[in-house]
């Protein structure tokens, strides 16, 4: 249900459990963490996180949240692999992100999304923390205030307020994601790895 595709120096990870609304079970976190970690040995210019069908990720699959998956260490350790990658990660967000699926995406350089994308991680409304590292993140990109619109608010975001809030980067019509995804590596992937490492590290400092 994750499946994996290498073209040299960049790797596009896709969800695929689109009869789910790509909802997460805990091997398919910790194949994502897996991947996340082998790209760190790799030395790869490049990754892409999407999924299949018209829904990023549910966030985690509700039987597997019921019996603890919610507040699995798994969330965090997949979000740190992603975001201590010296390549350029881009969530290429087909459709609707939701809980504990954020913090892959927050864990990426970039984020692009289809205009008919939502936004939401009602954590206050289920009865749980949001893992360790995502609230810092979304501050990070769209300040104290509209972090809490959507984690105490329990606001769901549509594709333009995201965009305006500094939550994603670029909205792409579906049928040109993939290919406006791609384009945007194309520097990374021919250009200098030094460079590359040194110019993500002056950004991150």
């Amino acid at each position: 249900m994750i499946d994996l595709q290498k073209d040299g120096g960049l790797w596009t990870v896709t969800i695929n459990r689109p009869d789910k609304a790509n909802s997460l079970t805990k091997a398919m976190l910790e194949d994502l963490a897996s991947i996340a970690a082998d790209a760190g040995t790799q030395q790869i210019s490049a990754l892409i996180l999407t999924g299949t069908g018209k829904v990023f990720s549910a966030g985690a699959d509700l039987d597997e949240a019921r019996a603890g998956l919610a507040t699995d260490d798994v969330w965090e350790r997949l979000s740190g692999r992603l975001a201590g990658l010296e390549c350029l990660t881009i969530a290429a967000l087909n459709g609707t992100l939701a809980g504990g699926a954020f913090g892959m995406a927050l864990a990426c350089d970039l984020r692009i999304a289809v205009p008919e994308a939502r936004f939401f991680y009602p954590v206050m409304k289920l009865g749980f923390l949001p893992q360790p590292s995502d609230p810092g993140r979304m501050v990070a990109l769209m300040g104290p205030a509209r972090t809490k619109l959507v984690l105490l608010g329990g606001q769901k975001l549509s594709a333009d307020e995201a965009l305006s809030f500094g939550l994603i980067d670029r909205i792409v019509p579906g049928a040109e994601l993939m290919q406006a995804t791609t384009a945007l590596t194309a520097d990374c992937l021919n250009g200098k790895r030094p460079v590359m490492t040194g110019i993500k590290a002056l950004c991150t400092s």
